[in-house]
């Protein structure tokens, strides 16, 4: 009997990533994935300081960080600070997204080195594809930056947590958001949830931007930044406005376009000059936007009807865009970028099958974890499916619809 107890538990042992020394000074995390086996992405194990939860978006709470593969631990304990992130997400659902802060910069699962990263829950996507395919669809069309991504499983404080985006943080670097380190270059983001010493910028018009770089603004370098914009309003509502100087030299047409017609395919609701609207400028050059973030509720996914069918022109009329829209000259080249990306923008659909192929191991873990495929009562659900493939051929119905609309109404 005895030596048959220590035959299962070495078993156990070879079979599945189990500990339970609770020694800080070992060289890996805690991870028991016996329950929910490897599924062919990369783990990431965190465990925080005593154990705290994370309660709010803006406590730092001191961490350790591993990331293992099949077979175990694939790189050293980081050090780093975890808190809540996201609005909506964060408040109303029970998987919610993390922020983290390493004390040194890290490279990520081959991404570039740099301290900030986010975990994305994709809570309300129940294909877990829209933001990573929106970012590499930005990237394929040409977009300087976008933010780059990889798939994990998450275990914090040794429970299984789900599938996330591990995703690079909007934020200026040379290997992000690559604008020049001056006091006149700006990263600016439309709609931020006010935080705590954010210091913003309002156009005469009323327009508020939250100001993401430089950081220690100067009042003089504000107020520049605030004239600038307030003369790019006044050009962009005069009434002739292509007349007197063409809108090239205010505006990066090419990158707008690019950016008008992603969030305009997938009928985002923050693309409507809403939220989680990056702009970047400086000195001598043009207005740019982008990168794009946050698609987790677009492509059909709302409570509202006007914006799950695939019907209507619903970011044209918002903001800057419905004076740049309905301008019949700069609509035609609106019309002529559609056309010319029209073959590409096609082949999307393409590429989730892919995607949602490599993820599709992992989704039986996170639809055990959170079993939401035929959940309507939370209000971002409002389609059930009978499996994880139903909610990704729905996914591309819709896509495949919304390019036929806007074929027919261009």
């Amino acid at each position: 009997m005895q030596h048959l107890l220590v035959t299962l538990a070495f078993c156990l042992l070879c079979c599945s990533c189990v500990w339970n020394d609770t020694d800080e000074d070992l060289d890996y995390l805690v991870m028991d994935d016996s329950e929910y086996p490897y599924a062919e992405i990369p783990r990431i194990v965190i465990e925080t300081e005593h154990f705290q939860q994370i309660r709010d978006r803006e406590t730092q709470i001191p961490a350790r960080l591993q990331i293992y593969g099949e077979k175990g631990p694939e790189s050293g304990i980081l050090d780093l600070t975890v808190r809540g992130r996201g609005n909506s997400s964060f408040t109303g659902m029970s998987k919610w997204s993390i922020k983290l802060k390493f004390n040194k910069k890290q490279e990520m699962l081959g991404m570039p080195k740099d301290k900030e990263w986010a975990l994305i829950a994709n809570s309300a996507d129940k294909t877990l594809l829209k933001n990573f395919i929106t970012y590499k669809l930005a990237w394929w069309l040409g977009d300087e930056y976008s933010p780059r991504s990889e798939f994990v499983e998450l275990y914090l404080n040794r429970k299984y947590m789900g599938v996330y985006l591990l995703t690079e943080t909007v934020k200026v670097s040379e290997d992000r958001v690559n604008i020049p380190d001056s006091e006149n270059s700006y990263l600016l983001e439309l709609g931020s949830t006010p935080k705590e010493g954010e210091i913003h910028v309002i156009t005469r018009s009323g327009t508020n931007f939250a100001i993401k770089h430089p950081k220690d603004i100067s009042d003089s370098s504000k107020e520049f930044l605030r004239n600038k914009l307030t003369h790019w309003e006044y050009y962009l509502h005069d009434q002739n406005f292509n007349a007197d100087e063409p809108v090239d030299y205010w505006l990066d047409v090419e990158d707008y376009l690019r950016y008008y017609w992603i969030q305009e395919l997938s009928k985002n609701i923050d693309g409507a000059f809403r939220r989680s609207i990056f702009i970047t400028w400086a000195k001598g050059e043009k207005i740019k936007l982008g990168p794009v973030w946050d698609f987790d509720m677009a492509y059909g996914n709302w409570e509202a009807d006007t914006l799950r069918t695939v019907t209507d022109w619903y970011i044209k009329p918002s903001g800057w865009n419905e004076r740049l829209l309905t301008d019949s000259v700069f609509w035609q080249r609106a019309v002529s970028y559609w056309k010319d990306h029209h073959d590409f923008i096609e082949t999307l659909n393409d590429s989730i099958d892919v995607y949602a192929k490599e993820l599709s191991p992992a989704t039986k873990n996170e639809f055990k974890r959170w079993p939401v495929l035929e959940n309507t009562e939370n209000w971002t659900y409002k389609e059930v499916y009978k499996t994880y493939g139903e909610a990704v051929d729905s996914l591309k119905s819709w896509i495949s619809q919304r390019i036929n609309w806007i074929d027919k109404n261009l």
